[in-house]
């Protein structure tokens, strides 16, 4: 039976800010029900579009998605401009890694989103990004751009970057209904996933055309816009306050997160994996990839710019599949399967050194990865209590820091083994690291029936 419903309905799990707050409208004819105990939800057949009638995410997805075009312009303009003008595989693992420090204080920010609003943090964060690529730009433009200019900018802008996902996502649970979560996770992803294509041959052309400066001028022109449609959600709308607490309770707000993940076996089996695919999957598509274009397959910058669109266009396909379909996945079950197949991609991609084999490698390793990453995003969203999810975010976003421990220890093993050894064993480890993860964690992951693979929840 059809009833109206309040916020105490959803004690104990995720709001619903169309019904509690108000920040969207229901079509005329249709219904959300938001399921409980022996309860079925009712989904809209066009799911694909469905979380863009929440107002906030018809602002923040535009404002992420101009954010993750900057990113990606920006890491392709320096990483090459790194690489050429060293020539050293490590000084580029190097200049990859300062851009992941951010990881270690992450936590951090999931505390600050839980108390002040994950929008207010999201402002400031894409503030910082814009005032660093003026810098850039500037010192571009007046030729004083060099080396050590961009490691201490990398290194700025890598104590703010990693938390940009975590806060997204926590800002996406906080504002929509858990039957299209999925679905708008699946979006939310698209979104990175287009940026890799159209940053990638967008930041190589302008560099091409115009030089850093003037590209870089486009890059500031995105954090700006980003930043400007940020201010149009309305945080009064999205945000539930938490009881005040004195600035040396910070510390103790992290630690309760912590201990919050380490109580829950899917939760901490999530984070494992995270931590694993940072550590030993990424950095070989990732940081990487400048070398494998330059030193293996002999490509210059449009080279580059052409393999991360290939394995972002796979990325963008599965993100695509799940963004319509994604409610036929449960969400455990569907992570550990494209971790396995993921690292057996890699062991492929290892051994290859044709260009354009390659090229279909990638763009299968990034169809797989989205059949990862977004699932196991859903899995930690709808498995956290609604108090906890900055924090648990924010802990997701340290599992970042597998990738640039993973990329400082890629490096020197390069140049001492070679690519196709180094990244043999760093997929084959993965492969060994996530069987024994679903081992481990198997009663909490795989059976049908468990929280962890409930599709609308």
């Amino acid at each position: 039976m059809r009833r109206n419903m309040g916020a105490r309905d959803f004690a104990g799990a995720h709001h619903c800010p169309i019904l509690a707050s108000g920040t969207g409208t229901v079509p005329r004819g249709k219904s959300i029900h938001v399921r409980r105990p022996g309860q079925v939800s009712t989904v809209p057949r066009a799911a694909v579009l469905a979380p863009f009638r929440q107002r906030s995410f018809r602002f923040q997805w535009p404002a992420d998605l101009a954010t993750s075009w900057a990113f990606e312009m920006e890491t392709l303009i320096l990483a090459w401009y790194v690489l050429a003008k060293t020539g050293s595989v490590v000084v580029l693992t190097l200049f990859g890694a300062l851009q992941f420090v951010g990881t270690l204080i992450s936590p951090m920010f999931g505390v600050m989103g839980d108390r002040l609003g994950h929008r207010r943090v999201l402002i400031a964060m894409r503030a910082t990004y814009l005032t660093l690529a003026l810098t850039l730009a500037g010192l571009a433009m007046t030729g004083m751009l060099g080396i050590a200019a961009i490691f201490v900018v990398a290194l700025l802008a890598g104590l703010v970057r990693p938390s940009d996902i975590g806060m997204r996502n926590a800002l996406i649970g906080a504002t929509m209904p858990a039957p299209y979560l999925m679905g708008a996770m699946g979006i939310e992803r698209m979104s990175a996933d287009t940026a890799r294509i159209v940053g990638a041959l967008t930041g190589a052309a302008l560099v091409a055309a115009l030089g850093v400066g003037p590209a870089y001028l486009v890059v500031a022109g995105l954090y700006l816009t980003s930043l400007l449609l940020m201010t149009g959600i309305e945080e009064s709308r999205i945000h539930v306050p938490v009881e005040a607490a004195p600035a040396t309770r910070v510390w103790r707000d992290v630690l309760d997160g912590a201990a919050y993940v380490r109580a829950a076996p899917a939760l901490l089996a999530a984070m494992c994996l995270a931590f694993l695919a940072n550590f030993l999957a990424y950095p070989l598509t990732g940081g990487l990839l400048p070398h494998v274009a330059r030193d293996i397959y002999g490509m210059d910058q449009g080279g580059l710019g052409r393999l991360i669109a290939v394995f972002a266009t796979g990325a963008l396909i599965g993100s695509m599949v799940l963004s319509a379909r994604g409610g036929a996945f449960p969400p455990a079950r569907t992570m550990l399967a494209a971790s396995l197949i993921w690292f057996l991609l890699l062991l492929g991609f290892a051994q290859v050194r044709d260009a354009a084999a390659g090229m279909v490698l990638l763009a299968a390793i990034g169809f797989v990865q989205s059949f990862c990453m977004v699932p196991m995003g859903v899995l930690l969203l709808r498995v956290t209590k609604d108090a906890f999810r900055g924090r648990v975010m924010g802990l997701r976003m340290l599992a970042v820091y597998g990738l640039p421990v993973g990329l400082l220890g890629a490096g020197p093993l390069i140049a001492w083994f070679g690519f196709a050894a180094t990244a043999t064993a760093f997929a084959g480890i993965g492969l060994v690291a996530t069987v024994a993860i679903a081992l481990a964690w198997r009663p909490y992951l795989w059976p049908a029936d468990a929280a962890a693979n409930a599709r609308h929840r």
